[in-house]
């Protein structure tokens, strides 16, 4: 009789070992990163919320008395030249330039030519209201440098005058930021804001 054959032992197979756990990456940039920008969102909010809430005060103000002469002249647009094509081509572009400068980094430090404020004007444009934020940049302007003028002349030069209303702000905020930069600011000391209607 023969014998059993034995049946070799078959070892134990070990269970796969778990894959390693990568970290999530991290992305270097800002979370707020695009053209649309959440603070100039609420920036141009508060401004129309501020002018809808006391439309006829706003209308009459005018810079205070002692402010300032505008440097640039409306009507000197095509120095430089290449400021001239651009805002002829594509105002919104100035536009949301000369906010950045005004509200954000006088040396346009992050500046991209596409956003929030390049889309609003962009947008109004198409509806024809593209006056209203051009006159409101000019109050800002106005009231920042302490220079001359009143609500009504920003509406009739924003409105008549658009080319050439955004070529003489983008000029004088450049100018102006330039003698912050270098410490002349002993003009700005004496503003003390828009005069309004009965505030005297």
């Amino acid at each position: 009789m023969a014998a059993p054959t034995e049946t070799p032992a078959i070892a134990p197979v070990a269970p796969p070992a778990p894959a390693p756990v990568q970290a999530p990456v991290q992305s270097s940039a800002p979370a707020n990163a695009g053209a649309i920008n959440d603070a100039d969102v609420n920036h141009w909010k508060d401004r129309f919320n501020d002018v809808l809430s006391r439309p006829g005060e706003h209308i009459n103000s005018r810079s205070p008395a002692g402010a300032a002469s505008w440097t640039t002249h409306l009507f000197d647009c095509f120095n430089p030249i290449d400021t001239c094509l651009i805002t002829c081509c594509v105002p919104c572009v100035t536009f949301g330039k000369i906010h950045h400068r005004i509200n954000k980094n006088g040396n346009m430090e992050g500046y991209e030519p596409v956003n929030t404020s390049c889309l609003l004007f962009c947008g109004s444009g198409c509806c024809g209201l593209h006056w209203v934020l051009a006159s409101l940049q000019r109050a800002s302007i106005r009231e920042k440098y302490n220079l001359e003028g009143n609500c009504l002349e920003d509406i009739a030069k924003s409105f008549c005058c658009g080319c050439c209303n955004l070529i003489q702000l983008e000029k004088e905020s450049e100018h102006r930021e330039a003698l912050l930069r270098n410490g002349n600011s002993e003009q700005y000391k004496s503003n003390e804001g828009m005069v309004y209607p009965g505030a005297n």
